[in-house]
């Protein structure tokens, strides 16, 4: 097995992909738009509409004779290649972070260990079925999907369209029957089947029923309108959703949920067929993922607008007949008299600034708060950055701090000498602490 790890955001030389260099002959140049409908998954999933992470964006970038990597963890897998990207937060080998922060904001178990690079095939298998109940619950929040389908009847009472070749082969000789076929809506679709089949595969493996367990109505729900499930009709179901993804933007749920599916059902019969031939893998955006970790921690004191999921939109402007200029702070404090803007940064604290400043401080404007963050991963143990905004002008030689406006970058300290992924979650506890005393 050839294996490389390297870390996201970094600049490598191209011969060091030696070793992967299946995968890079696969993936180099080509946009997350354009892996995602090669099979490779990116979550999350609304790339389009995100500010970090654009459909654009790559996983390696030629420039010169280097390779650079993007915004992006995950693991890819081609042939006997593995290739592994890491948090740049993280000095040792063992990524504890990424683990920690999969655990906290998608809940899956550290039980996975994704950092032992033997048999991870089965690893990233694993990822997949823990992420589902996060995907089932967040889809199925806006009801069971109905769509359009072509039923098949034979009776007296044709409404639909005549079916003739069918007519002929059913109703010779004519006993009153008309074969038809008639387009209505229904629950027990194709994208519902896909689930349920993907439900009952999850039932038989190790830990499934526990699995499960944690959307237990929503698997229920599941069962009740797929009344044409049927075991053996798997492999027929998985390339009706394969031809036809959801592509309504309301049910961008559903269509995450079901790429998931399908990603799971072709990875198990890889798995136990004749052996994998496409570059396979998952990716998270690591700023989202921060983004949603800091709101684990403060959000009993923050409201937090979403821009991926369209919630909690904000306008900077009013005409006399609308409201304009959409943005998205990442949290609005809910203390209305001594508001506080705060925003995530997945970068170190040298790289935040010139168009960070500029929208942190739009937002502070807009909402008349005198006190602004930037919350970002911490490696090095880095004191708080309190920064007052300046008035005046250099012009007349009077710039001076105003003392009612400043901006902190505040750094949630990333544990870097652990000695395992416990010693690592007690010292990711005394760093949260920390943080949310600052709030």
């Amino acid at each position: 097995m050839e294996t490389l790890r390297l870390k996201d955001n970094s600049t490598h030389i191209k011969n060091a992909f030696h070793p992967v260099k299946g995968i890079v002959e696969r993936i180099a140049d080509k946009t997350l738009d354009q892996l995602e409908k090669y099979g490779i998954f990116v979550f999350p999933d609304s790339v389009k509409n995100a500010e970090d992470l654009t459909k654009d964006q790559m996983i390696l970038k030629s420039s010169n004779n280097c390779y650079e990597l993007g915004n992006v963890m995950g693991f890819l897998g081609y042939k006997n290649e593995r290739l592994t990207i890491e948090s740049r937060f993280t000095k040792n080998q063992q990524d504890y972070f990424l683990q920690y922060m999969l655990e906290k904001v998608m809940h899956v178990p550290n039980v996975l260990d994704l950092n032992t690079t033997a048999n991870q095939d089965n690893r990233l298998f694993n990822l997949l079925l823990f992420m589902l109940p996060y995907y089932l619950k967040k889809a199925m929040r806006k009801g069971i999907l109905k769509t359009y389908i072509n039923r098949k009847y034979n009776d007296a009472n044709p409404t639909g369209t005549v079916d003739i070749a069918r007519h002929i082969k059913e109703n010779t000789p004519f006993i009153g029957n008309i074969a038809h076929t008639k387009r209505e809506l229904s629950y027990d679709n194709n994208l519902m089947e896909l689930i349920r089949h993907t439900i009952e595969f999850i039932k038989h493996r190790p830990n499934g029923h526990v699995l499960l367990g944690k959307v237990r109505n929503e698997v229920h729900s599941v069962h009740d309108v797929t009344n044409g499930y049927s075991p053996r009709e798997k492999a027929k179901i998985l390339q009706l959703n394969k031809k036809k993804l959801i592509t309504h933007a309301y049910y961008h749920e559903y269509r995450d949920l079901q790429k998931l599916c399908i990603m799971i059902l072709e990875h198990e019969k890889h798995q136990f067929g004749s052996g994998n031939r496409r570059v396979h893998g998952i990716f998270f955006d690591g700023a989202w993922l921060w983004e949603e970790y800091i709101n684990t921690l403060i959000e009993d004191k923050f409201y937090h607008p979403m821009n991926k999921g369209g919630k909690g939109a904000q306008r900077l402007f009013s005409t006399d007949s609308s409201q304009i200029g959409l943005i998205y702070p990442d949290f609005i404090s809910k203390d209305d008299e001594n508001c506080i803007i705060a925003d995530t940064k997945y970068k170190p604290i040298g790289n935040i600034g010139n168009k960070d400043y500029l929208q942190v401080l739009a937002y502070m404007f807009r909402f008349d708060a005198k006190k602004g963050y930037y919350i970002y991963p911490d490696k090095n143990g880095t004191v708080d950055l309190q920064m007052k905004l300046n008035q005046s002008s250099t012009y007349e030689k009077n710039v001076a701090e105003r003392g009612d406006v400043e901006v902190t970058k505040c750094g949630l300290k990333i544990p870097q000498d652990a000695e395992s992924y416990e010693d690592f979650v007690v010292k990711m506890e005394e760093s949260k602490r920390c943080l949310c005393l600052k709030f």
